[in-house]
């Protein structure tokens, strides 16, 4: 048997990574031994591919259907080929959940066949404690924070004796926004020489680690904004992040919104309103400056405060929002409002920076710069925003709801291909996109994607699922429904919905595009999952979706109803999930500046918009939401659509072209 990680003769003549992949893989490979693997053609040709890949230094796209277990495909040739070529990994998902779930329970197997190695997770700075700063914060704790403050930052401190390694989504209660941002790892206030080695502070060792690890898991917002940013940049001459190192995207397709956002500017009433409140809140006159006695930088920062809520309601009575709902409003020329906030801002940031050069203390000296260099980055976007200099980006505002009255402006490039194409696919760099949904229809080239990220050159393969889904999974189509603005149309839904929750005693996740349709149904079909002694969970109800799912898996016939987060991400194997329900086809909502900008960025080109965009996003998005049921080769149940619209229109063939082959009903 050849060692994995014994490349023999090499390029003299020595097995490949291509053909040591497609041993480890086999039935006698080097995998069999683990309990967790199973053979799978499927797998094995993944990691074929992505070992040509690496070895070649070129760009991968590859759909891997649910059940192929791309997870291993890609981390076991990724680890080989970084510790033979000293090449650093970078695996990015789509969440910090799923970077725990490869670090806690994939790369482990993966450690079993090749040695042990380096591995290290990243989350964004945001999510770890400073102990410096905690202990400075706590130093001033009259002058800087309230009683309550004070009481939470006790809970955080003791918090933090017993948890020294934890991060913020460990915690076992959410600490308020001002006062974590106080004792969180900042770039100018936590830094390696006020964070030395042995001073606690975990995110410092995180970054010192990273230099020596050999493979990092990180998650695909960080990894955007590093690539936006110069300043979080750790290498000059990075082939993305490190200089020769490769990167691996898994759930790839959230990576064009993602990126998008990355590549943006955002500017909201609140994080104006944040950074100001750290100097001097005038409620209940804590801050920065309160601690230094400054009366002159006290005036300015309430000034500051009231001209950020002259400005920002200005801003949104020149925004035509429509109806009582509408949350986003897009501005198609520059000089929305006068900019009567810049002003304010810059010479609140210059009394902050001059005291923090006369400050007492290095930490106090750091906050202050910090807050200034903030308030300076704020005033420039603004800036940015209301001359709108960035070409190709569509700009609009985004209002909050109920009672969060509060306006953020935002810019995202309509295109992202150009830049994606830039990073990802320039030539000479090793980089894979996976996802179980990237293909629309019969397209196995995987076009839609490579268009929208740029990777018309990249190697593609469609890699289908080794589950029979003939045997495991039933379709049920409804050939008649009126439609959702006939008044027929609530009651007419709520009966299909019951009838097929009848048919799988619960066991269910009913999937809506709308939140209002979503709690007026849960409220109507209350009562008869009350009956029927079926527990109801509704996303939205004060529980949050870890505990929603927790829950649901634990009752084994509850139903949950749930709205887009609930698409996708989600793995519920077993007879917990039986039936999956979707009442609507998932196109998104062509009024949103983002979507609607791209959608005319097409027409302009003489492309129809409709299905050349929209139907293949919804297509998308529907066989997330088809791919919760089936999660493993035991699992069977149904999946139910009650849109019409994919047996009546002609788009609804492509609809039907990308679902597994099963046997399908149609019901009247």
């Amino acid at each position: 048997m050849i060692s994995i990680l014994d490349p023999s003769e090499g390029s003299h003549g020595g097995p490949t990574l291509v053909e040591r992949m497609h041993l480890a893989f086999s039935n006698d490979g080097k995998l069999a031994g683990s309990p967790q693997f199973e053979y799978r053609s499927q797998q094995q040709h993944m990691a074929e591919l992505v070992a040509g890949a690496l070895e070649k230094n070129r760009a991968l796209i590859v759909e891997a259907a649910t059940g192929v277990g791309k997870s291993l495909a890609y981390l076991l040739p990724a680890a080989t080929f970084a510790l033979e070529q000293k090449r650093k990994a970078i695996i990015c998902t789509h969440t910090i959940n799923l970077q725990e779930q490869l670090i806690h329970k994939d790369i482990p197997i993966v450690k079993k066949v090749v040695g042990d190695f380096h591995a290290e997770l990243l989350k964004g700075r945001n999510n770890y404690l400073c102990p410096t700063r905690l202990k400075s914060a706590f130093s001033q704790t009259g002058d800087l924070f309230s009683s309550s403050e004070a009481a939470e930052l006790q809970l955080i401190e003791e918090w933090h004796r017993e948890n020294p390694t934890a991060t913020l989504s460990e915690m076992d209660f959410t600490p308020g926004a001002r006062l974590w941002s106080m004792v969180r790892s900042e770039p100018h206030a936590c830094t390696p020489r006020r964070c030395p080695p042995g001073s606690g502070c975990v995110y410092q060792d995180v970054r010192r680690r990273m230099a020596a690890a050999d493979l990092l898991v990180l998650n695909h917002t960080l990894f955007f904004t590093l690539m936006a940013s110069a300043e979080e940049t750790l290498a000059d001459d990075a082939n993305f992040i490190f200089p020769r190192d490769f990167v691996i995207l898994d759930e790839a397709h959230t990576i064009e919104n993602i990126a998008a956002q990355a590549f943006g500017i955002h500017v909201s009433e609140s994080s104006v309103r944040f950074e100001l409140g750290r100097l001097y809140n005038p409620k209940t006159r804590k801050g920065f400056f309160a601690s230094v006695g400054d009366s002159d930088a006290i005036r300015d920062v309430v000034q500051a405060i009231a001209m950020t809520e002259t400005f920002f309601r200005n801003a949104e009575a020149v925004c035509k929002f429509t109806g009582t709902y509408a949350k986003e409003f897009r501005i198609r020329e520059p000089g929305l409002v006068e900019n009567e906030l810049a002003l304010p801002l810059q010479r609140v940031a210059n009394f902050a920076l001059k005291a923090g050069d006369a400050a007492k203390s290095e930490g106090q000296r750091l906050e202050l710069h910090d807050i200034a260099k903030r308030l300076g980055g704020l005033r420039t976007n603004l800036s940015a925003f209301l001359d709108q200099t960035e070409d190709g980006h569509v700009y609009w505002a985004e209002r909050g709801t109920g009672d969060h009255r509060s306006l953020a402006l935002h810019s995202a490039p309509i295109d992202v291909s150009p830049k994606l194409e830039e990073i990802f696919f320039g030539g000479g760099k090793a980089c894979v996109f996976t996802s179980a949904t990237l293909s629309v229809g019969d397209d196995e080239r995987l076009n839609y994607f490579r268009n929208r990220v740029g990777g018309q050159k990249a190697q593609s393969a469609c890699i289908h699922s080794p589950f029979d889904f003939k045997k495991q999974m039933r379709l049920y189509l409804v050939k008649r429904m009126p439609e959702p603005k006939d008044e027929a149309y609530g009651d007419a839904m709520q009966d299909k919905i019951a009838h097929f929750l009848g048919l799988s005693q619960g066991r269910a996740f009913v999937l809506f595009t709308s939140y209002t349709q979503m709690t007026a149904m849960a409220d109507r079909l209350e009562d008869f999952c009350l009956d029927h002694g079926w527990r109801l969970l509704v996303q939205g109800r004060g529980m949050p979706r870890h505990q929603l799912l927790a829950e649901f898996k634990k009752d084994v016939h509850s139903i949950l109803f749930g709205t887009d987060s609930f698409w996708t991400g989600v793995d519920v194997p077993g007879e917990a999930l039986s039936n999956v329900i979707i009442t609507r086809l998932p196109f998104a909502v062509p009024d949103h500046p983002l979507t609607a900008s791209r959608m005319e960025h097409l027409e302009e080109q003489g492309i129809n918009s409709f299905s050349e965009y929209s139907v293949p996003e919804a297509i998308l998005k529907l066989r997330q939401g088809v791919g919760r049921l089936i999660r493993t080769q035991k699992d069977q149940g149904m999946v139910v659509i009650l849109d019409n619209r994919i047996l009546s229109k002609p788009y609804g063939r492509a609809f039907l072209a990308s679902l597994p082959d099963c046997p399908t009903e149609i019901v009247a």
